[in-house]
């Protein structure tokens, strides 16, 4: 299959690049910079950005599907991510398949979390939701949505912020955070190309949900602290890391059990507090 992917130098999209060239499909890769794509058979870096709508559209209607893992990640990325749909949707030709990449917190905070569980984004991600509804509801293609949780691997990812915090937690220690192996979430992606269906979402959690104190005392053991931790106020958090920080406070658990019945995906990876202990985060 000819895939499109966007943000194939990223955390989550180099993962997904090496799942989607093991399964046997051809990649363009839409980056700013080529030279960043791994040197890997049946890839074409394509130079370009996702808001480029000519570009977009011109790769989408030449491409059999698109996934999309880019976002810039600023008070940009609600802007970026709507041209960008547009221009898909304007380029796939009818039968192509569009997987986008949501994440969980639109869900908000929740003992058990599922696809179907009421919208609840903090202010961070609230501009997701109109656009992720009308993605899915688009007639002609088969648009689907992946929702991470905190993903993690590699030494990457928002774990990170964990290590460099501690002994402080984030937040009062008690909120779980529903995670996933970015191995794991590529997988996922996969599995969707290949199963998913119309108008669906796709919780990417691996249905570990640590609180955010097991998180702090395996890295504060890690880093010599003998497990001491300190919890934080909610408003510091907020204060400090301001609209991300009030994401981070959501109290989220969730299975993922959807994504395994229906698409056959099986998380294998190491989970978060493991990575942790052994030392898969090194402090800065």
């Amino acid at each position: 299959m000819k895939i499109l992917l966007t943000g194939a130098t990223g955390f989550i999209g180099s993962g997904v690049l090496s799942a989607l060239v093991a399964a046997g499909h051809h990649v363009t890769a839409l980056v700013r910079d080529p030279a960043r794509v791994a040197p890997l058979t049946r890839v074409h870096p394509h130079r370009g950005d996702m808001r480029d709508r000519a570009t977009v559209r011109a790769l989408a209607a030449d491409a059999d599907a698109v996934i999309a893992t880019a976002s810039p990640g600023d008070a940009t990325s609600a802007a970026a991510d709507t041209d960008f749909v547009d221009a898909v949707l304007d380029g796939l030709r009818p039968g192509a398949t569009f997987i986008r990449t949501g994440g969980i917190w639109v869900h908000g905070s929740g003992a058990d979390l599922t696809e179907d569980s009421p919208l609840a984004p903090p202010d961070l991600v609230a501009w997701r939701v109109p656009l992720d509804a009308r993605a899915l509801a688009a007639t002609g293609i088969r648009s689907m949505l992946v929702e991470p949780g905190v993903v993690f691997g590699r030494g990457r990812g928002i774990p990170a912020l964990v290590v460099g915090s501690a002994p402080v937690l984030i937040g009062p220690g008690t909120q779980h955070w529903a995670t996933v192996h970015v191995d794991d979430l590529a997988d996922l992606y996969v599995a969707a190309l290949d199963h998913g269906m119309a108008g669906e979402r796709y919780l990417g959690v691996s249905g570990d949900n640590p609180t955010t104190r097991q998180l702090g005392e395996a890295a504060s053991r890690r880093l010599g602290h003998g497990g001491h931790v300190v919890a934080e106020d909610p408003a510091d958090t907020v204060a400090r890391l301001g609209a991300f920080g009030a994401a981070l406070l959501l109290d989220q658990r969730a299975s993922g059990a959807k994504a395994r019945a229906e698409l056959s995906w099986k998380p294998s990876r190491p989970t978060l507090v493991e990575e942790l202990a052994a030392g898969g985060y090194p402090a800065a």
